[in-house]
């Protein structure tokens, strides 16, 4: 297997330094860059695996870029983890809501860097069944991974995809937080449990022109269960 490659875009040398040592060590293949423009030319040109952005860098902020990259159907689905010194919570929400997949506050040892690093490529690539699921014209093809709303295409995440299938593989089931960290995030401790409810907005916000929406319910004091025992609207 080809090893996978991280693209770092930060401004600090020094960072860059140790970040480039650390997922060397873990056998990744590291490219560099110290602005946006360079970060997204590199993106198109060598296509990652996965990128480590800082948030602030110049010119082009990273979550400006995070935006732009989101928003681009070539590179929506490109996991993107934020770096960044900013650790209060509105900042974290707003990071995982311009579509970050995982945020990292600095400082941050190489170690948890990895393991963060690790769970989020394993969310790209999880378990799936092989038949295509479908609920009330609600379908997920495991194979080309497209989830389409009578036969119109759906776009979300990767991990909105691998929430989405979890709960089409086990409906009518409530999840707490904590499960649905463990099964998504493969029992990452790193992640906070803040992260299920910015994912689950999405995922909803994803279902929402076919009004499927209305079946990733909040259970309150529980969790959350897909089920499509609901009232119409």
């Amino acid at each position: 297997m080809s090893k996978k490659t991280i693209l770092i875009i930060d401004d600090e040398p020094a960072i860059r330094d140790m970040l480039r040592v650390a997922l060397e060590m873990a056998d990744y293949r590291c490219l560099e860059a110290d602005n946006a423009q360079d970060g997204h030319s590199l993106v198109i040109d060598e296509k990652p695996d996965l990128i480590l952005l800082d948030w602030m860098i110049p010119g082009t902020s990273g979550i400006e870029l995070a935006r732009r990259l989101k928003r681009d159907e070539m590179t929506a689905k490109l996991p993107i983890i934020m770096l960044t010194a900013k650790g209060e919570e509105d900042n974290k929400i707003q990071g995982l809501e311009t579509g970050a997949d995982d945020y990292i506050t600095k400082p941050f040892s190489p170690r948890e860097l990895i393991a963060r690093l690790k769970a989020v490529l394993r969310r790209i690539e999880p378990d799936t069944p092989e038949e295509p699921i479908v609920v009330d014209q609600l379908c997920l093809d495991p194979i080309s991974q497209r989830v389409t709303i009578a036969d119109e295409p759906v776009d979300m995440g990767p991990t909105e995809y691998r929430l989405l299938t979890f709960f089409l593989t086990h409906q009518e089931r409530v999840y707490n937080r904590g499960q649905l960290l463990d099964h998504i995030w493969g029992g990452n401790v790193y992640i906070d449990e803040r992260t299920v409810d910015v994912h689950i907005r999405r995922l909803r916000k994803a279902l929402a022109p076919g009004e499927h929406d209305r079946f990733v319910q909040t259970v309150r004091g529980s969790g959350y269960r897909f089920s499509t025992k609901v009232a119409v609207r």
